[in-house]
């Protein structure tokens, strides 16, 4: 992977201050050890392995000319990203992880043939022309709860006072609703049960039926969900909660996945200040390491937000370092542009590791990638600006993380929708450039939000897409077609 040549004047800055990033105190504290629990962080103990290895695909590559198109650049994070080792979770552990094998079930599911009411077990024969006026008097022969095991057996004339969810028990062929009986009183129609303990002569005596009842009526068949040897899950799956319930429900206490990545986020920059805290002269709040945290755990990530490291080299290596344990994926925000503050390319380029380009894109032009340490962890250096950081993090940290994961799907869906807006829009020549939008998937249009400049986090924070006008047109004209990225 080559550095890009050095840039001409004109090409030095492709957005004012991009140069550093939004974060807050510095960690070399507790939050840096190997996860809080908090995010179901995983330890150093669980191993994550790069099925691929890390660091880039080729130092070597890259193109002859200045400027790294946005598809270059992510080929290039792709080509070096792959799927962690599978480890084997418990269930709860394993939500947002990708199945990496198929999963059968091994017993029906519901296991038992059971009612799906409150009721009674009867047979067919004894309730066939039952009607108010002339209703079917059956007795009751004892009752039959969810989970009860010695079951009585229904006979000629007979019913058992069943519960949703209970066994059906032998000699029945339906149940028929509490709502369709007098539910054992003699009088008219019932609208509930007693609880047994207040009531328990309900389980016996004599109910009168009101209506007929066809075989199997209001009965779960045993296998009606799925049968034993059935496919529950394919490999590949994202486990959510009702995937997690499924396997619970087939006995499953545990299963094979690809685990979540472990992503550290660092900002840079000595005017960064902890939200929450006082503002002191040419100082800012972070913003970009909880944007960038969240957006990683949007992206299935367990995300760590380190604070932000001041402006000095050997602190952000020694941060760097000490993150390596907890990270499958460590990002870095700010001071990757040309000013004499900018710490994370003085901090990474000695040892080659990293490699810093110029993209011909808009907002986020200066990147860098590489993987560092002994088990080459990929890191990515965004630009600062919060709308350059968060546009880079779409565009190339989020496929990272999904190809960490091992789904097939790495990308956010795109459209194309008609521009609406009130005059032209201009783009740099020769740049893919990136608006923040709303898009309106009725009407199919999108409309900008904000400017242009690379500072409007208020823009970014109303917008639900990227608008992207591609690197061969001067800008886009109302009405005219453009592709869309959806964020939501």
């Amino acid at each position: 992977m080559s550095s890009s040549a050095a840039p001409s004047p004109s090409e030095e800055h492709d957005e004012q201050g991009d140069e550093h990033g939004h974060g807050d105190e510095h960690g070399h504290g507790p939050e840096h050890g190997h996860g809080d629990g908090s995010d179901g962080g995983h330890g150093a103990d669980l191993g994550h392995g790069h099925g691929s290895g890390h660091g880039p695909a080729d130092p070597c590559a890259g193109p002859a000319r200045g400027l790294w198109s946005v598809d270059e650049h992510l080929a290039d994070i792709l080509a070096t990203v792959g799927p962690l080792e599978p480890i084997e979770l418990q269930l709860l552990d394993a939500q947002g992880c990708v199945l990496v094998e198929d999963v059968t079930v091994p017993i029906a599911l519901p296991p038992f043939d059971n009612s799906s009411m409150d009721g009674y077990a009867v047979r067919v024969a004894d309730v066939a022309g039952a009607t108010e006026e002339f209703p079917a008097v059956l007795t009751v022969i004892g009752d039959v709860a969810a989970g009860d095991g010695g079951l009585p057996t229904v006979g000629p004339g007979q019913a058992a006072r069943i519960m949703t969810g209970a066994p059906l028990p032998p000699g029945a062929e339906a149940v028929v609703p509490v709502e369709w009986t007098d539910g054992g009183t003699g009088g008219g129609a019932a609208t509930g049960m007693r609880a047994a303990s207040a009531a328990p002569e309900g389980a016996g005596g004599e109910v009168r039926v009101h209506r007929a009842a066809e075989a199997g009526a209001h009965v779960r068949a045993r296998g009606s969900d799925v049968r034993a040897g059935e496919l529950a899950l394919a490999a590949g799956t994202v486990l959510g909660p009702p995937q997690i319930g499924l396997l619970a429900a087939i006995g499953r206490g545990t299963v094979r996945v690809r685990p979540r990545p472990r992503v550290v986020v660092i900002s840079t920059g000595s005017e960064l200040v902890q939200p929450g805290e006082p503002l002191g002269e040419g100082q800012i709040h972070d913003s970009n390491s909880f944007a960038l945290a969240a957006a990683a755990r949007d992206a299935g990530a367990l995300a760590y937000r380190v604070g932000a490291v001041t402006d000095d080299a050997e602190t952000l290596r020694a941060t760097i370092e000490d993150q390596l344990i907890r990270a499958d994926l460590i990002v870095t925000t700010g001071g990757v542009s040309v000013g004499a503050y900018d710490v994370v390319k003085e901090a990474l380029t000695a040892d080659g590791q990293v490699d810093f380009r110029k993209l011909a894109m808009q907002p986020g032009k200066p990147q860098g990638f590489g993987a560092i340490g002994e088990e080459q962890i990929p890191l990515l250096a965004l630009p600062g600006n919060p709308v350059s950081s968060y546009v880079s993090f779409e565009l190339f940290v989020r496929p990272a993380i999904r190809a960490l994961m091992g789904v097939k799907d790495l990308h956010r869906p795109t459209v194309r929708a008609v521009l609406v807006a009130d005059k032209a829009l201009s783009s740099p020549a020769g740049r893919r450039q990136f608006l923040r939008g709303t898009y309106d998937p009725e009407a199919g249009t999108v409309t900008p939000v904000g400017g242009a400049g690379s500072h409007l986090v208020a823009a970014l924070a109303h917008a639900d897409c990227l608008l992207v006008v591609p690197e061969e047109a001067a800008g886009a004209e109302p009405g005219s077609e453009l592709e869309v990225v959806l964020l939501g």
